[in-house]
């Protein structure tokens, strides 16, 4: 585990005082998110499954802007471990996560066709995307204090409203993902906490490109406004769901993909 510390640079930064974990925070659209709620104010919680070099690098770079970080390495799968990891959290910063993101995630790059899917792979993603959002969730709607600005964030794909071929898999897996973060929305709102779900299009990161080939990729950025959507476009729009200008947005998914369908 690699710990920073600094002063926040102003008391008026919109989620000062208050600790934000990312599951798979050290990659991809998790960095992107760690980073961005960093420079809210927020103490950071950067979750890693094994590879601490992405979550150290990262650890470094907000402590160099003079924000507070903190890396955790938990398998998101296993119920003992990421109650461990809100622990360490609670141990870094002195309070329990206000905000939490799960953005970890899990694509079979082979594309079967459901005929073609084996029970290893369908296991694996669900394993992930559902089992480890699961678990986060169900400590976060524990632990996250009532009425403290408390935020939940889950993430899906819009994949799901498109339903192509050998996709059959993932789109179950993020379809969970949905309807139980919906269901977590109803619970926790007497806490003043919400729930809500992020499901992006396209994104330049590792999990769109694996598998794919040039010709698919200008495919999507003809019907993606022209391009490929940045981790930023993303993560702008989690930051928006921690914020308090989104205390009335509950229960909601969120497709950001430019027009993709």
């Amino acid at each position: 585990m690699a710990i920073a510390n600094a002063e926040n640079t102003s008391s008026l930064l919109p989620l000062d005082g208050r600790v934000a974990l990312v599951t798979g925070g050290s990659r991809g659209i998790g960095r992107e998110v760690s980073s961005q709620l960093a420079a809210l104010g927020a103490s950071i919680v950067i979750n890693y499954a094994s590879n601490s070099s992405k979550a150290d690098e990262l650890v470094a770079e907000l402590t160099s802007r003079g924000q507070c970080a903190v890396a955790v390495c938990a398998d998101v799968l296993d119920p003992d471990a990421v109650r461990a990891l809100l622990d360490r959290a609670e141990d870094a910063f002195r309070s329990p996560p206000h905000v939490v993101v799960a953005s970890a995630g899990l694509l079979n790059p082979k594309y079967p066709a459901l005929a073609n899917t084996t029970v290893e792979d369908f296991d694996a993603m669900f394993a992930v995307n559902v089992r480890g959002t699961f678990l986060v969730c169900r400590e976060a709607a524990r632990r996250v204090p009532p009425n403290s600005g408390g935020r939940i964030v889950t993430f899906s794909s819009s994949i799901v409203g498109m339903l192509l071929p050998r996709y059959a898999a993932y789109t179950a897996t993020n379809g969970a993902v949905e309807a139980m973060t919906r269901i977590l929305a109803k619970e926790v709102a007497a806490k003043g906490v919400t729930a809500n779900v992020v499901a992006p299009g396209p994104m330049r990161t590792e999990l769109f490109f694996a598998g794919k080939d040039k010709a698919f990729v200008r495919k999507v950025e003809e019907r993606s406004m022209g391009r490929i959507a940045e981790t930023t476009d993303v993560a702008s729009v989690v930051k928006f769901l921690v914020s308090d200008a989104a205390s009335w947005v509950n229960g909601q998914v969120i497709r950001v993909n430019g027009g993709f369908a």
